[in-house]
């Protein structure tokens, strides 16, 4: 524990307060002039979050990691959850793994793959396979499965996500995480070798050797296969040792989330995860329901990312619409305080991750009002929160919800 984290828990009271944290993956955009100097969310109609807004909020922007570091969605989440990224690196695989309802025993090394298209030069075409369905992603799956259950000594466990995405875990003994990704990142190359991020690593080093033998073994079982006729392996590494959510800030939490892997983040932080909705909508009717049960709720939108990653401007203001329309029910049972923001930003110009500082909304009995009309990156700069590392937003919701006593005399 940092000092200034045991200055925070010092300070720490019990209130009985409600927080909500909903996250729009990706929110944060940029203006260009092919978008009519518009962000997705300046163009979207979002009667509701502007009342909200109106009716008393503080805006501001957010750094996920560092000023110009790009991170990845479990960076990003770990700091909304208030965990240092840096200090609290978790693999992407550790991640999605246990969003999959997947214990990892020590020692397990997990790993989140994507299916993807190769050509005939082995060239990386298309990093997911345009986005095959869910139904394709586990046959494929079934078939590695059947044919690779071990290598050598060390058993593989194949288990499919959602659309392109699956995870394979080594178990055995003697492996250690993390090595680098095979995914190049970007298309028109081929497909990199997992190296040991440690070279003097024995545990990385075999780690490294499983991965190149189950590519010798999976790639060929693919090759017929259009257009998933290969994969990128991504967060290759082993679970850490982390403090709980509850024990870091004293409030019960619970996560209301879709995809697996914002569902394993939750879970590495000792959050409840509730199963069952599948949209927007279904998951706030849960939160109603679930109002008296949690202190805190983390509520995960995943759609405006995927628009973002996929350049199109339109389909992230409808996304951003989407969400808009079922807030009420939200609303309905307002928690004290509520966190409105995104993990990172999700430019559609840059069809991926950014390093742009996302924005933030916070709604209680004292956060003031910003005397905004909407809420946009525009209007987030002119906040009263002005820009803030993200790690310090559960921080800011604490004292927003008066669990924090005086410090000093």
């Amino acid at each position: 524990m940092s000092n200034l984290d045991a200055v925070y828990s010092k300070l720490t009271i019990k209130t009985g307060a409600k927080l909500a944290l909903v996250v729009l993956d990706g929110l944060g955009d940029i203006a260009t002039a092919s978008q009519g100097f518009l962000t997705p969310l300046e163009a979207a109609k979002t009667p509701n979050l502007d009342a909200l807004v109106r009716s008393g909020c503080s805006q501001g922007r957010m750094t996920p990691v560092a000023p110009g570091i790009t991170p990845g969605s479990g960076p990003g989440h770990l700091a909304l959850f208030g965990y240092d990224p840096i200090e609290f690196e978790v693999g992407r695989g550790v991640i999605e793994t246990l969003g999959l309802g997947i214990e990892l025993k020590a020692g397990d090394v997990a790993a989140r793959a994507n299916f993807c298209t190769l050509d005939a030069a082995g060239l990386v075409t298309d990093r997911r396979a345009g986005r095959i369905a869910t139904e394709v992603c586990e046959r494929l799956c079934t078939l590695l499965a059947s044919k690779i259950k071990k290598i050598g000594t060390t058993q593989v466990i194949i288990v499919p996500g959602k659309e392109h995405r699956f995870v394979v875990v080594f178990r055995g003994a003697g492996l250690e995480g993390p090595l680098t990704d095979t995914d190049p990142n970007r298309e028109g190359l081929p497909i990199a070798n997992a190296s040991p991020v440690d070279p003097k690593s024995a545990g990385q080093k075999k780690v490294a050797k499983l991965v190149a033998d189950f590519y010798k073994a999976a790639l060929p079982l693919l090759k017929n296969e259009k257009p998933a006729n290969g994969f990128l392996m991504r967060g290759i590494a082993h679970q850490p040792d982390i403090p709980t959510f509850e024990q870091r800030y004293q409030l019960k939490p619970a996560a209301l989330a879709v995809y697996p892997m914002y569902k394993g983040l939750a879970q590495l932080v000792g959050m409840i995860k509730i199963e069952g909705p599948t949209s927007i909508a279904e998951q706030f009717e849960r939160y109603v329901r679930e109002y008296e049960n949690y202190d805190f709720f983390f509520i995960h939108f995943k759609y405006t990312d995927k628009a973002g990653e996929d350049g199109n401007f339109d389909a992230k203001v409808k996304a951003i619409e989407e969400f808009d329309a079922a807030l009420p029910i939200l609303l309905a049972r307002k928690p004290d305080v509520l966190a409105i923001t995104g993990d990172h930003s999700t430019p559609c110009a840059a069809k991926g991750h950014s390093w742009h500082p996302q924005p933030v909304l916070l709604h209680s009995a004292l956060s003031g009002s910003d005397k905004l009309d909407r809420f946009t990156e525009t209007g987030a700069n002119q906040g009263s929160l002005g820009v803030f590392e993200a790690k310090y937003l559960i921080r800011l919701m604490q004292a927003n919800a008066r669990m924090f006593d005086k410090f000093g005399a």
